[in-house]
């Protein structure tokens, strides 16, 4: 291996592990972000995350998760999924560890450095090792002054490209723990789906 790519994944490596010590360091967050596919319209969502239990909201969904049970609502049929919560299933879009997936079955390279109005960001890429994969590449863009994640794109293998952009970011909410837990009695008439 060159020198000049050591230096890129080293560069690569500091800018992922100080990204996320930030997030950990935080006890709660909620994110208001925008989900942008290719030919398809933007969405907008948001999450908010405690620990293992995270609560997202896009595209006319909820997901409450509280760690052990969780819940797809769906608003136009007025009807919630139930199952365990397996935290593999959902893999590197788990919200509660999109700050440390890249720990594992991902290499990394500094990409490049950008600015945009006043702020600076730097973008990583993570390939993954496994050439089964079906993510190509992940390009995460971190504010280089705060260590904040201001975007993530998701390039598939099958040729899609998916990008996560952040709006608004609110660190250590005040939020309780049934926020996390889907209470059907909020939702008149829901159809109730135990798939446990």
């Amino acid at each position: 291996m060159s020198i000049p790519v050591l230096a890129q994944t080293d560069k690569a490596a500091a800018i992922l592990d100080a990204m996320s010590a930030k997030y950990k360091d935080m006890k709660t967050y909620q994110a208001d972000f925008t989900y942008s596919s290719e030919g398809g319209r933007d969405l907008k969502g948001e999450a908010t995350v405690k620990g293992d239990k995270f609560r997202l909201k896009m595209a006319g969904q909820e997901i409450f998760n509280d760690g052990k049970t969780m819940a797809t609502y769906v608003k136009e049929t007025n009807e919630v999924n139930l199952q365990d919560y397996d935290p593999a299933e959902l893999g590197d879009l788990n919200p509660t560890q999109i700050f440390t997936a890249y720990k594992k079955n991902y290499k990394s390279k500094f990409l490049k450095e950008s600015k945009e109005g006043t702020q600076t960001y730097e973008t990583v890429e993570l390939a993954p090792t496994s050439s089964y994969a079906k993510i190509a590449k992940v390009q995460i863009k971190v504010n280089k002054q705060d260590k904040s994640i201001k975007s993530w794109r998701i390039l598939m293998s099958n040729g899609q490209q998916v990008t996560y952009t952040i709006n608004s970011f609110q660190p250590n909410v005040n939020v309780a723990d049934s926020y996390f837990a889907f209470n059907a009695k909020q939702y008149p008439g829901v159809e109730v789906v135990d798939l446990r």
